[in-house]
């Protein structure tokens, strides 16, 4: 019933107005699937690579297509995945491009849980599923790769860890966001948005502090439940590899220095998320700070894993961080995607799910966060493409 009969591939926008690959899938019995791979500005050295999309197209049709249809059932991911590997034969996508494996890895498992008349989450939980739903990290604040003139830090999150339901998280969250925006009106520092929705104002990343703890003490008064603060700190995008430094404007940090600065910014606002705090390549600064925090921290490797076994298997042999950011498009399919969930989850480390900066309206993470039982997802706060997966979520849990 789910052996795959089409396979279509077209150009469509992102949020950023760029252009990404979106995928169908249609089985013989009448299973159907659409999926778009999403795109990331603060990217990782080692993420499988993302193909302009004429060329990532032009590829998977050449490539891809023979290999799917009449070949392999969706009702079996990891069949689609191989395919969709066997047909690249390289290791990051460079043939036919992470973004187009991605869509059609994805397309292909909403596919297979149409035929079955079931929830993508249930298509994909298998024994994973818990009976506890993710709290989203809200961007409210950014800078970095995501805004011009605005933080150093690229994210400033925040995490309703107290709320009772997800929908009660999901709206404190947009309250934060609203309550930033009240913090700088009064400051008058009237500033636009970054990528992801965060507002972006011109200010220091110690202001930035001030203004999001407030915005978050208004908003726990009113909801009468625990809001931490969480960071992306995107610290590759800060680390002159010449000069071994990170660059904070004028100000310069070694490695050491930066490990004590992200030490005390976690002691200070009580932190409970630290996402890349430091270089992609430095796994022994990752060890020297996690052991320094502890686990009261979520000390979460991004641009350092890339949702990649191999990388993790290094980091978790080490003990460097203690939870990964998940991000389908930085691997290429479900399939590796869910082993490196279940090798972090093997290991004690927690699985982040991730949206990207350049987002579309697809909500396969939203699933994905919900059937491996996910501790947080990264969804942003507002905009339609962010706001998609929130629904969703909310949706998922009045019907669980």
């Amino acid at each position: 019933m789910t052996l795959v009969t089409d396979v279509r591939l077209r150009r469509v926008l992102d949020s950023r107005g760029n252009p990404t690959v979106e995928a169908d899938v249609r089985t013989e019995s009448g299973g159907f699937g659409r999926a778009k791979a999403p795109s990331g500005a603060s990217t990782g050295e080692y993420e499988a690579i993302e193909l302009p999309v004429g060329e990532a197209i032009a590829g998977a049709r050449e490539r891809a297509i023979p290999r799917l249809v009449g070949e392999v059932y969706a009702g079996n991911q990891r069949d689609i995945d191989n395919a969709l590997r066997a047909a690249d034969s390289t290791d990051d996508f460079s043939h036919i491009g992470a973004n187009s494996a991605v869509a059609i890895s994805m397309a292909g498992a909403k596919a297979a849980a149409d035929v079955l008349g079931a929830p993508l989450f249930q298509h994909l939980g298998g024994t994973f599923r818990g009976d506890t739903f993710p709290t989203p990290l809200g961007n409210v604040v950014g800078g970095g790769e995501h805004a011009a003139d605005a933080t150093h830090i690229q994210e400033f999150l925040a995490a309703p860890v107290g709320a009772p339901s997800v929908e009660e998280a999901i709206f404190a969250n947009a309250a934060v966001h609203s309550a930033v925006r009240d913090q700088l009106d009064e400051q008058g520092l009237s500033c636009g948005k970054g990528d992801e929705g965060a507002w972006a104002p011109s200010v220091d990343d110690g202001s930035a502090f001030d203004i999001v703890s407030a915005a978050i003490e208004t908003v726990e008064d009113d909801v009468g439940f625990e809001i931490r603060l969480g960071l992306d700190v995107a610290a590759a995008e800060l680390y002159d590899a010449d000069k071994e430094v990170y660059r904070y404007g004028e100000q310069t940090r070694d490695t050491g220095e930066q490990i004590d600065y992200i030490t005390e910014l976690i002691e200070e606002y009580n932190l409970i998320y630290v996402e890349d705090p430091l270089d992609e390549d430095d796994f022994e600064g990752y060890v020297t700070l996690t052991e320094r925090v502890g686990q009261g921290t979520h000390i979460c490797g991004d641009d350092l894993f890339v949702t990649n076994v191999e990388r993790l298997e290094r980091g978790t042999e080490m003990g460097a961080a203690n939870s990964i950011l998940i991000k389908p498009n930085q691997i290429g399919t479900l399939s590796e995607t869910v082993d490196a969930v279940e090798l972090a989850r093997r290991n004690g480390y927690e699985p982040v799910i991730s949206h990207r900066s350049g987002e579309t309206e697809d909500t396969t993470i939203a699933h994905l966060a919900v059937a491996t039982d996910a501790p947080f997802i990264k969804t942003g706060v507002v905009g339609g493409e962010r706001t998609a997966k929130l629904n969703e979520l909310i949706r998922i849990e009045h019907n669980a």
